[in-house]
């Protein structure tokens, strides 16, 4: 994927993140209002401002009003693209969506298994969407064999994603500490929690010991914590080790994989691609909207 196309999809999941997932249920009926599954009750305000109340219906004609046509219009895209790739056998490999996964994966701060569940499920259809809509934007395109060859032995390094090892970690000055951390670690205590409490690492333990993503032949891992996560399992922490800032215990969140595409593997990613540039067209599904059939409440 190009710097472009990543871009566009980052922007499109941080909208998606950032914005309210709203149920319009009936009024007699308790109502999911985010990703955290939290209920209200319909027929009881909203809010209320020193006794002003501000109603559930009152805030859902708001929503409707500002977001309503934009939120449906979306919709249809979606379903569009889903219904026009099946009908022409266009699908998204499993090495390319993995590939993605895991560049939205090391670009995310510390989850709980649950968010990363939710979060990779909600990557997987967008990075989907994406890419047929790509492909059926420039199906009646064609880009020179030599031209796609050449810009594969160009730039086959953006296509690739290195093993990489998301991590976090408690530095303290002995193995006594160590040891007390990993006896709370054992029953249970939060490692973000005990890496506030414990860790000496002052750039890390306000983020409760969160070091981010590295590559595994990285140059800036400290001594022990490549080996040492190699070895480990995700969502699993170490036995104290000795390092060079401390005893160290880490914590592996993710481990992500070693992905590779061959110019075949690749090609028709890069043809959607060039012939986007070459059409100097948005990634936008309205051109699709004639080949189908769509009434709606706006048109």
């Amino acid at each position: 994927m190009s710097k472009k196309l990543l871009l566009s999809v980052i922007v499109v999941l941080l909208i998606t993140n950032v914005a309210t997932l709203l149920f319009w249920n009936k009024d007699d009926e308790k109502i999911v209002v985010d990703e955290g599954n939290a209920k209200i009750d319909a027929k009881k305000p909203v809010a209320t401002i020193e006794g002003q109340e501000i109603s559930y219906k009152d805030w859902m004609d708001k929503l409707r009003e500002a977001h309503g046509q934009n939120q449906l219009e979306k919709m249809i895209d979606h379903e569009i693209v889903t219904q026009l790739a099946e009908k022409n056998n266009i699908e998204v490999s499993e090495k390319v969506i993995d590939r993605e996964l895991s560049l939205l994966t090391g670009m995310q701060g510390p989850m709980s298994e649950e968010e990363a569940e939710k979060k990779a499920k909600k990557w997987r259809k967008d990075v989907i969407y994406r890419y047929q809509l790509a492909s059926l934007l420039t199906m009646d395109t064609s880009v020179p064999e030599e031209e796609m060859r050449t810009y594969f032995n160009d730039y086959q390094n953006q296509y690739n994603f290195t093993a990489s090892l998301k991590l976090s970690h408690i530095i303290v000055p002995d193995f006594d500490t160590a040891e007390k951390v990993e006896k709370e670690l054992d029953k249970g205590a939060s490692f973000q929690l005990l890496a506030q409490e414990y860790s000496i690492d002052e750039d890390t333990k306000k983020d409760g010991g969160y070091l981010g993503y590295f590559t595994n032949n990285s140059q800036f891992l400290p001594t022990g914590y490549r080996e040492t996560a190699l070895e480990m399992k995700e969502r699993s922490y170490s036995e104290p080790f000795k390092s060079d800032t401390g005893i160290a215990i880490i914590y592996l969140h993710a481990k992500l994989p070693d992905i590779e595409f061959t110019y075949d593997e690749i090609k028709p990613y890069i043809e959607s691609e060039l012939a986007l540039e070459e059409q100097k067209q948005s990634l936008s599904a309205k051109a699709l909207w004639d080949k189908l059939d769509v009434e709606w409440i706006y048109e």
